[in-house]
């Protein structure tokens, strides 16, 4: 090998330069473990531990000393499934932002093109933006987007013009939605660096309107999702004295009865002609019970005297929606006088530990716009009252001063009070006792938390969004599911590669030693480069490095199986190895950039943990070839050149697969019978029993749930199927009996907070009889790092997102097998190669998908079809082409070596050569496979469970599947050897490449 010094010092920087970045993650895990220590597993206490380091030099390296957030920083990102945390995918409303560009107008043709573009999105893949533009052309008639109605509007003046067409307004609308998000996106910026999350990631996905937040490690999952998705709306209104509404509220009640009276004469009209069998079980049963009833008071049973002197009354939570739609109906606002019929019913913010609220009326005008808003804050801070309670303090600009400064002499001398509303909530409506309040300051209290009142005033500091942004996908994991995924994934990574590691030196002796030096280095280069690029480590990834171990493996086995056959010919140990390595290189690049392409197009079209299982592979392709290629070289060289004696084998595998000559290609219609067999078994599964498809491609909740005692899982479906819980959901045991995942399409189209909260309660109250006397808090509180009972992860999906989740999944397949027709098209200058190569790969993803749509039902772990199926389809691909590659490239060898030989011959004995690599590789592959699904996680059994049944089956085909088709469509051709043949010249320019 020549340039053995660079390689020796490339080989020495590059090892220094990994264990110098993963030496932050173990300084950061020992800190970590001492908080821990320290706080005896409370975690208020570990985090004020942890925040007392962040400026402090915790690490002394001699030549720098680093601070605990330096270090923190440098250290290994992990992944959402291994650290708990929040992955969200937010969608800013493009339909409110169209609102507020047109006034609110009510324009009927612009509504109906709202209306119809919501439509349109849940069947399409346009943005929300094209979808208006189409709506809004096949229903304007002689409207126009420049009219004074929509967007020829003071907001976009000089913008837009009354003489403008709609294509020249257009783009500045698509420019104006554009900005809104940008603003949304830096909005959101703020608030999370405000958070104080260690390596938080946020980008904007595509031109959509969508946001991906990711919060590995955040201690407290719902504050984070409801800061992420507040708008942080604030406005401020003079309150109605509540003295004037109290005639009102009791008309209003009487109003309500006589309604509820007329509804039941007509009921009773109805039942009365009814048949006379009902008449007489009526007399059966005797009188109504509810006909000696208390008379009902349809409002006034749900208020009650409210403390706070601003507010008109207190009432339960639970009635708040009732309450609201009797105040608006147009019989009961009818009764208002003329000069409070804009009044503005608002309900207050929930009690400490209480649920009940305050219902406020506000002084609303024709516009709905309140005297003062949010815009003109310019500062906020936490801040405490008198009574050490937190509070929000707030600094206005001069324009909001003195409008402050004009409400609150109002409300002095009126003796009323002033709302502070934000996201349409009543946090306080407090007095004014000393006068107009000058200079802009003011006070925003309502029984907080201290991180409510910090959140709160984070957000008034990096301003309002521009719209309302609901939460369309999102992940949430516990830290103590996260875990049990390193704990399972440490346990199945030491055990795969202690298996790697005997087998090969069981198999090439001290040559296998060698190889595992090289393995060995290879890991602590990869795993530094993860940490000093900065990817996030995720159970995927430790997935995607297990195979990495895999990889390395194959390359060394591909160059020491090239060394014994040299050997083989008679060559003195030094040029065997030589020619070996030499000759095996070829191989090896082929198989590489194989994978390397399918994992490529797994990384452009993967999102969150399947980006991280892509990362890995990409990076470990790297790494692998450099330490097989160079490092065992420079190992094995070092060992012979001082005398030492290398057989690549030991004693029982010395003759394994020697001297092989198979028939394959005799064999190959039996082949083409059994193939087709499971192929029809498959597409007949395929069209009748379907496949498990997750929320991934459908859309929905999932909840993992974990309960104290083992349970049923068709029992718990059956509760939770009830028409007045879910009217459908599907459970399934994952792993262990107490261990549930819970899916629903509950309100599926509905992504707010609010439907969020809605159906955890009734997921709480359906399985209550199933848990063992939690609260509810407890019951959803993901952030208790020892939690056992309870919600463990959860999951949501929106229908537009699985949409387009679903086609990226088909675009990545379908691209990585044009890519690899094409590869396999430019390395081997034939058709036929790329024909038999993909002709093979159909079959192994057919048969997959087929074995999962026979087996799910009855698997005792989850089979769904979502993002990670897609990434082992894809490895299942790289791996099936590289075994093919392998035996393409020693057909093309032996044409060359041997011009004599029939055609048929040239195939079976390159079949026959590289036998002993194809089982070996396959064989060592498995063992690691089969080490991740036996110790690994249970979320990642699924995911191991299809890349088995593709190793074994893309081994297969590579022997009976894709040389026999490419041998076929050569010789149907009648051009076996024109075709094949390849010149010396050519094959030694490609090894040299």
């Amino acid at each position: 090998m020549q340039n053995k010094g660079l390689v020796k010092l490339f080989a020495l920087l590059f090892g220094l330069v990994s264990i110098y970045q993963l030496s932050f993650t173990f300084k950061n895990n020992s800190i970590e473990s001492q908080a821990k220590a320290i706080a005896n597993s409370d975690t208020v206490k570990e985090a004020k531990y942890l925040d007392s380091l962040s400026n402090q030099d915790v690490y002394n390296l001699g030549i720098a000393k680093y601070t605990y957030n330096e270090v923190k920083e440098n250290a290994m990102n992990l992944g959402l499934d291994l650290k708990g945390g929040v992955n969200v995918i937010l969608q800013v409303s493009v339909k409110d932002i169209l609102k507020g560009l047109a006034n609110q107008t009510s324009d009927p043709t612009f509504n109906k093109a709202l209306d119809d573009a919501s439509e349109l999105q849940k069947n399409g893949q346009n943005t929300y933006l094209e979808d208006f533009f189409i709506a809004f052309d096949a229903i304007k008639g002689d409207s126009k987007l420049a009219s004074p109605d929509i967007f020829y509007t003071r907001a976009l003046d000089g913008e837009i013009d009354g003489n403008m067409t709609d294509d020249e307004v257009k783009p500045v609308i698509e420019r104006k939605i554009d900005e809104s998000i940008v603003s949304a996106f830096e909005v959101l910026r703020k608030r999370i660096d405000e958070f104080g999350v260690t390596s938080p990631n946020i980008q904007r996905l595509g031109n959509s309107g969508r946001i991906l937040v990711e919060l590995p490690g955040v201690k407290d999952a719902e504050r984070a999702t409801k800061l992420l998705q507040s708008t942080a709306q604030l406005e401020f209104w003079d309150v109605y004295n509540k003295a004037l509404f109290n005639d009102f509220l009791i008309q209003a009640n009487e109003t309500l009865k006589n309604i509820a009276k007329a509804s039941e004469t007509t009921t009773i009209e109805n039942v009365e002609e009814a048949s006379t069998e009902d008449d007489k079980i009526s007399d059966l049963l005797g009188d109504d019970p509810d006909s000696t009833a208390v008379e009902k008071n349809p409002l006034r049973d749900l208020l009650f005297q409210a403390q706070d002197p601003a507010a008109l009354a207190l009432l339960n939570i639970k009635d708040k929606e009732t309450v609201s739609e009797y105040l608006n109906m147009p019989q009961i606002r009818h009764l208002l006088p003329a000069e409070q019929r804009n009044v503005i019913f608002a309900f207050g913010k929930p009690k400490k530990d209480s649920e009940l609220i305050d219902l406020y009326a506000l002084k609303g005008n024709r516009e709905g716009v309140p005297e003062l808003g949010g815009g003109v804050v310019v500062d906020a801070r936490q801040d405490y009252d008198p009574m050490g309670k937190p509070l929000v303090s707030m600094q206005m600009n001069s324009k909001g001063a003195k409008i402050w400064e004009e409400m609150t002499g109002r409300a002095y001398t009126q003796g009323s009070q002033i709302a502070i509303v934000l996201d349409n909530i009543v946090y306080s409506a407090p007095g004014v006792t000393t006068g107009a309040i000058a200079g802009g300051n003011s006070q925003i209290s309502g029984s907080f938390t201290l991180n409510e009142a910090t959140d709160l005033a984070n957000v008034l500091r990096a301003g309002k969004l521009p719209a309302k942004a609901d939460i369309i996908q999102s992940d949430v994991v516990g830290p103590s599911l996260g875990q049990e995924a390193i704990d399972s994934g440490k346990m199945s990574f030491l055990i795969a590669l202690g298996l790697v590691l005997l087998w090969m030196i069981f198999y090439y002796g001290k040559a296998g030693l060698f190889a595992d030096i090289a393995m060995l280095f290879n890991i602590v280069l990869l795993f530094g480069v993860l940490s000093g690029l900065g990817a996030v480590l995720t159970l995927p990834g430790i997935a995607g490095i297990v195979l990495t171990i895999g990889m390395s493996v194959d390359a060394n086995v591909l160059i020491f199986e090239r060394v014994r056959e040299e050997l083989a010919k008679g060559k003195d140990q030094k040029t065997a190895i030589k020619d070996g390595f030499a000759n095996a290189l070829s191989s090896i690049l082929d198989a590489n950039v194989t994978t390397g392409l399918t994992a490529l197009i797994l990384f452009v079209f993967g999102t969150g943990p399947i980006k991280g299982f892509a990362t890995t592979l990409l990076i470990g392709i790297g790494t692998s070839l450099f330490t097989a290629i160079f490092i065992t070289r420079l190992l094995v060289d070092w060992y012979v050149n001082k005398g030492g004696k290398l057989e690549f084998s030991t004693g029982l595998t010395k003759n394994l697969f020697r001297n092989i000559s198979i028939n394959f290609l005799k064999k190959r219609k039996i082949a083409y019978v059994i193939s087709a067999v499971f192929i029809l078994v498959s597409l007949g599964s395929l069209f009748t029993n379907k496949l498990d498809q997750g929320v991934d491609f459908v859309g929905g909740r999932t909840y993992q749930v974990r309960f104290a005692e083992p349970v049923s899982a068709s029992e718990i479906a059956g509760v939770l199927s009830a028409e007045d819980v879910f009217g459908s959901a599907d459970v399934k045991s994952i792993g262990a009996s107490n261990d549930l995942k819970i899916t629903t399409k509950y309100k599926i189209n509905e992504t707010s907070g609010e439907v969020d909260e809605e159906i955890r309660s009734k997921l709480y109250n359906a399985l209550q009889p199933h848990l063992t006397n939690i609260s509810y808090d407890e019951f959803k509180d993901l952030n208790d790092v020892t939690k056992q009972i309870g919600v463990m992860e959860s999951y949501k999906v929106s229908p537009s997102i699985a949409d387009d989740i679903k086609q990226a999944s088909f675009w990545a397949i379908l691209g990585s097998l044009i890519v690899v027709f094409l590869y396999i098209l430019f390395r081997f200058k034939r058709w036929q190669f790329s024909l038999g190569a993909v002709a093979a790969v159909f079959h192994d993803v057919l048969i997959v998908l087929g074995i999962f749509s026979l087996t799910y039902k009855f698997m005792p772990f989850t089979m769904e079809i979502d993002q990670a199926f897609i990434a082992a389809i894809l490895t299942v691909i790289g791996y099936s082409l590289n075994d093919t590659v392998v035996v393409f490239d020693r057909i093309r060898e032996f044409f060359n070596e041997h011009t004599s030989w029939p055609f048929d011959k040239v195939i079976n004995a390159s079949l026959s050569s590289t036998l002993s690599r194809t089982l070996n590789t396959s064989l060592t592959t498995l063992v690691v496979l089969l080490a991740i699904f036996i110790f690994g996680g249970d979320s990642i059994r699924g995911f191991m469970f299809a890349l088995i049944v593709g190793v074994i089956v893309g081994t297969y085909s590579s022997l009976f599947i894709a040389t026999p088709i490419m041998y076929d469509s050569v010789k149907k051709a009648g051009d076996a050897t024109d075709a094949l043949k390849v010149k010396e010249k050519e094959v030694e320019e490609d090894a040299k490449a």
